[in-house]
This record gives C-alpha cells, structure tokens and sequence, in this order.
C-alpha cells in the first residue's frame, strides 16, 4: 500500500522499474541489512521491502530486532533501533535474477564506500548469491564471514523474498535471531 493507503497498480508497478529509493542510514547503526535490489513494489511505495509477501519484516521482528511486526511504511523508526538499510544494487527489478553480476560488483563497491563513510557495527547481506557474485565469495554461507568490510563485521542471511521457498518464515526469524545474538543487541 502506498502512503495514501492504496496498493500499486499495474502501471505504477511498470513505472518503478529502474527506479531507485532512499537508503534508512545514520552514522554508527549496530546493524545495516543490505538487499539484493529494490523490487517494483518497493520502488513504487519508496519502502524497502515492501511486497506483501516479503518476509523481511516479520523476520526482523521475530528475530527479536522489534518490539512488534513494523510496516514497511515504517522503516524510518529502524535507525532509532540500531538498524538500517540499503542494497546492493539501487535499480529496481522485478525479480533479483535481472541484475547482472557487474551491477552487483559494482554495488560491492558502493556498499564498501557508504560502511566506510556510516560505520555500521556490522554488516547483514540478506541473499547469499548477491554476497557470492558481489564480493567474489564462490563457497561463502549463510552466518558470519571470516573477512570484514570497512571495518565492520559481515554475515549473509537468507534471502526474506516469498520466492525463496528454501526458508519458512520461522526459519528465517531463527537466523535472524542468530545474528541479533551475535550482535550483541538485546531482544526487544
């Protein structure tokens, strides 16, 4: 739903591809969550993570990240928790599989500028193919990495998108508890 309370058209949907939308980023966030790219859905309402069906939110909030399950259109309450986000590569698509492997390196790059300029604690890569292809990591997994990023710890988590069937919802709130845990954040 857009912020007047209705949900994207077709043509909005249409509209939104290629478009960009603002990173959640403070200075000194304990965690920045990092997506693949913005869907058409997101890049119509302006809300990371937005599609109904997207598993991010719930996630979040069953990890123990929030207080209670956040509306997408809520997302400029997570700085004030910790927590940010942006992507790995700006453009919206309708599915992460339109990105080219360049546009992901390239968003390796970005990614590696804006942790070096905020100074996240840690860094979570929600999509362990995006982390493989944009930081050359063939074998890496889902959890921590052996290596950082401008000097903040990294981890992959499991892509939230309701497309990935490898995750149930509780599946994923256990792995972003994982992370939390390891944060050091307390469950809220």
């Amino acid at each position: 739903m857009t912020a007047g309370g209705v949900r994207p058209t077709r043509a909005d949907l249409a509209a939104a591809t290629d478009r960009t939308i603002p990173d959640v980023l403070a200075p000194g966030l304990a965690v920045l969550f990092v997506g693949i790219n913005p869907g058409l859905w997101s890049a119509a309402t302006g809300w990371h993570f937005a599609r109904p069906g997207n598993r991010f939110w719930p996630a979040l909030h069953r990890g123990g990240f929030t207080q209670r399950l956040l509306h997408p259109s809520e997302q400029d309450e997570l700085p004030a928790l910790g927590l940010g986000i942006t992507n790995m590569a700006a453009r919206a698509s309708a599915r992460a599989d339109e990105l080219s492997a360049e546009e992901l390196l390239d968003g390796a790059a970005i990614l590696t500028e804006k942790v070096a300029r905020y100074r996240p604690r840690w860094v979570a890569v929600v999509g362990v193919t995006a982390y493989r292809i944009g930081f050359q990591r063939p074998k890496a997994t889902f959890g921590p990495q052996p290596e950082s990023l401008a000097g903040a710890r990294l981890w992959v988590l499991p892509n939230p998108s309701g497309l990935n069937a490898h995750f149930t919802p509780v599946t994923l709130g256990l792995a972003f508890a994982e992370l939390r845990v390891a944060t050091e954040l307390p469950a809220r």
